[in-house]
């Protein structure tokens, strides 16, 4: 029981050091005196390496590093990164770096500036090391620990009350209200600081698998022996290396192999990606057992499908991109939006992260609403649904986010204020509800189509790969469909560039100004709703697609599969959609 609370204090920190850089946006624009763009490219590239360092850590946990090792480095990044992000505000080095203390740009020089940025990146890494490993290691604590059922659910209690209700109350509602920001970071710098001395203090505790090699690899592996063998030519004479019976008739000789068969893994060979199948090809310029002894050189048909099964599931995740991209404005324009509007009810000032706590609320209800009405479906459309489910909430977010900026631009202009950034629009901050809950509602859906990783047969987009998906990559599926809504944040950075680029052609401005009252983000959203509408139609073919190839697979794959008397295309084209 103990061991799970050193592990669940590192959840407390990483939830409370969200809060404080959620509104990392209002930091840059208000201190730093950044433009929005410039601002918000920051906030999601930072936010975006978050989601996509995840797949290449995985690969590092499950090759060499092992859970414990990774959450040790992690923790001790965020550790380090929350409090040079603290350091990086104007007063706490402002006697040695020679500049002001006060929270103006012209106190901002190349110390706080490097500090920062060293920041966001260890920052980024212990975040991602956190994703990659800390569920993984918590469930290895659960399964050896004797703890009493009374008092596992006092700790899974405990768990609930901070994570679910103080943290949010003290992230979301009191922090805020502190002014200085060097304080307003370095209380979620503390509490990281604390959470890392207690999980290292159980060290001893702790039950900790060794690494036993990354299913990554075998992916490596494949294209490095299909790419070896790219001027080989097939004949009829050529055999596949762990499809049927190898018969060595064809292949040279060695004392070691006393008769004329091997004995393999039967696992029939699918018609799309054909150029990968001469990773396992056995070339008659060598023996077998030479073959053998390099295994980046020589692969099992069985390997190879699984490598094929792993880049057939890369068209569906690539429609969960622009997903991200609208997820993405919700802690960088949206925020800004409210920063400038009236946050008063009443006499009381409402908090920014406010807003984050409606969208968390959304995002956790929409997606148990999802699981309940999935469970009354078929699960082979239940994905389907969530899929244009998740991609609708996505394009009435733009919709709505579009005319509640038209209305807020009109109320600019009315009161004459169009150049004056820094004064306090008269519309409540609560016109922006909405959006956000269609954001929370956008986030919920897809974290969980995204993220379903059940024995890979839960309601999730996951449905689409039910008996496809290789055991051994199965541990893959969360990281590689996280680092998609993480292609989606670092998009938007770029979508925003080019926006920009066309709206300025003929002498025209730009939609994205120096000031929020100048830009026309109304316009900006429309386009992502456009956007996001030919993504829905592009949606819905791939998964037709997706359905019609496995269902040829799966004939394939048939008890009385035959194997095909079609010479192999040598010049066959490689890419997802042939067949």
């Amino acid at each position: 029981m103990v061991a799970k609370f050193r592990v669940a204090v590192l959840v407390w920190a990483d939830i409370l050091a969200g809060y404080a850089t959620w509104v990392m946006m209002t930091y840059l624009t208000n201190v730093w005196g950044l433009d929005i763009t410039r601002a918000a490219a920051i906030v999601n590239v930072f936010v975006g390496l978050q989601f996509i360092m995840p797949v290449g850590m995985a690969f590092l946990v499950d090759a060499f590093l092992g859970h414990y090792r990774m959450l040790l480095l992690s923790s001790l990044a965020c550790c380090f990164g929350m409090s040079l992000l603290a350091m990086s505000t104007p007063p706490v080095l402002s006697r040695y770096a020679g500049n002001c203390d006060a929270y103006r740009p012209n106190c901002i020089g190349d110390t706080q500036k490097a500090l920062f940025y060293i920041a966001l990146a260890l920052i980024a890494f212990g975040i991602s090391g956190h994703m990659t490993s800390l569920e993984s290691f918590g469930n290895q604590q659960k399964e050896l620990d004797q703890t009493p059922n009374g008092q596992v659910d006092l700790v899974r209690k405990l768990s609930g009350f901070f994570a679910v209700i103080l943290l949010p109350i003290v992230g979301g509602i009191a922090l805020p209200f502190i002014n200085p920001w060097s304080v307003r970071f370095g209380i979620p710098a503390i509490c990281t600081t604390i959470a890392t001395f207690l999980f290292i203090s159980g060290s001893p505790s702790y039950t900790d698998v060794e690494p036993q090699g990354s299913p990554l690899t075998t992916v490596y592996r494949v294209f490095v022996a299909s790419a070896s063998k790219m001027f080989y030519q097939w004949d009829a004479n050529h055999q596949l290396y762990g499809n049927h019976q190898v018969s060595l008739d064809s292949v040279p000789q060695t004392p070691s192999h006393g008769n004329n068969q091997v004995s393999l893994n039967s696992v029939p060979q699918t018609p799309s990606l054909r150029c990968l199948d001469k990773a396992a090809m056995i070339v008659p310029t060598q023996t077998l057992a030479q073959q053998e002894q390099n295994r980046w050189k020589l692969c099992k048909v069985t390997e190879v499908e699984e490598t094929k099964t792993f880049i057939r599931m890369i068209p569906m995740w690539a429609t969960f991109i622009m997903c991200g991209v609208v997820s993405s404005i919700g802690a960088t324009y949206f925020l800004e939006q409210a920063n400038n509007m009236n946050r008063k009810v009443g006499k009381l000032k409402v908090p920014l992260p406010i807003l984050l706590i409606f969208h968390d609320i959304t995002k956790s209800a929409s997606a148990k609403f999802y699981v309940k009405v999935v469970k009354m479906l078929s699960g082979k459309y239940a994905a389907l649904i969530g899929m244009i489910a998740a991609m609708l909430f996505s394009i009435l977010c733009c919709i709505t986010a579009a005319k509640v900026e038209t209305r807020r631009i009109d109320m600019i202009k009315s009161h004459g204020i169009l150049d004056k950034p820094n004064e306090k629009i008269p519309m409540s901050m609560f016109w922006l509800v909405p959006q956000y809950l269609l954001l929370g509602a956008l986030d919920g859906i897809s974290g969980y189509l995204l993220g379903d990783r059940d024995e890979i047969s839960g309601y999730g987009i996951a449905c689409f790969f039910i008996g496809q998906i290789p055991a051994s990559m199965s541990s893959f599926l969360l990281v590689c469909t996280r680092a998609v809504f993480g292609a989606g944040f670092v998009g938007s950075v770029l979508s925003v560039y080019v926006v920009g680029k066309v709206t300025e052609r003929g002498g025209k401005p730009s939609w994205f100004q120096d000031t929020l009252n100048k830009s026309r983000l109304d316009n900006y959203y429309w386009t992502l709703a456009v956007l996001s509408s030919i993504n829905l139609f592009l949606g819905i073919l791939v998964a037709i697609w997706y359905n019609y190839q496995q269902s040829s697979i799966e004939e394939i794959r048939t008890p009385g599969y035959q194997e095909s008397d079609v010479p192999y295309n040598d010049d066959a084209q490689c890419c997802c959609c042939c067949a």
